[in-house]
């Protein structure tokens, strides 16, 4: 899962970067309103996370701005601020939840995966496939209860194909949702993790749609 950190203090912009990106997320960071907005316009991000009080333009109308331009990737708004009116605004201009300074990242990273959740219409934070569990809170996979270690890139991959299971889920789209903008996008890497995660789970999970893309299904399915 790809997402943005548009946040101006550098210290926790960092601390909110790190704690998102150890819990297996791709995170892309912004440390004004223009560069958020043009960043929430121009890349396919799962969710962002969005402080208020920016330079060079606020939240509400780096907010405005994307769902009037039909962008509807899920919002979690950050204030210092602490009057209701300001949550109002929030929410009014498409905010999906709100955090209020200070928080613990911890409730930070549960807000995110609960935003995740929804947007794929999941409710809860596992998910199974056939004998595939794949558990979002701790980062953890198993096959028939059975642990199954794999890396950070061969997870995001799986947990995104998890959230998005059912539907078929292009290479393009794979690239843009799992790595930053720096990325090598004419690589081959996606079919080599996809093989890699093959072999691990030891169940054919993962359909190949010829021309397509990938789509995962229990087996037999």
């Amino acid at each position: 899962m790809r997402l943005l950190v548009v946040e101006d203090d550098p210290d926790l912009n960092r601390q909110l970067t790190t704690a998102l990106t150890e819990a297996g997320y791709v995170v892309d960071r912004a440390f004004d309103g223009e560069e958020g907005h043009y960043l929430g316009e121009s890349e396919p991000y799962d969710a962002v996370i969005l402080d208020i009080g920016l330079p060079k333009m606020d939240g509400i109308s780096v907010l405005e701005a994307w769902r009037r331009a039909g962008r509807a990737m899920p919002v979690l708004m950050l204030t210092a601020r602490d009057r209701w009116s300001d949550k109002v605004q929030g929410f009014d201009a498409g905010a999906d939840d709100y955090v209020a300074k200070p928080f613990h990242l911890e409730e930070v990273l549960a807000r995110v995966r609960a935003l995740l959740r929804r947007s794929a219409g999941h409710a809860k934070s596992e998910f199974t496939c056939g004998p595939v569990r794949l558990d979002s809170r701790t980062g953890r996979v198993s096959v028939d209860g059975n642990p199954v270690k794999l890396t950070s890139h061969e997870y995001r991959l799986l947990a995104y194909l998890m959230h998005h299971a059912g539907r078929v889920v292009s290479r393009t789209e794979l690239v843009e949702h799992l790595y930053d903008q720096d990325f090598d996008r004419d690589s081959n890497t996606i079919e080599v993790f996809v093989g890699r995660i093959r072999k691990k789970l030891g169940v054919d999970i993962i359909q190949t749609m010829r021309g397509l893309g990938y789509m995962l299904a229990p087996p037999g399915g």
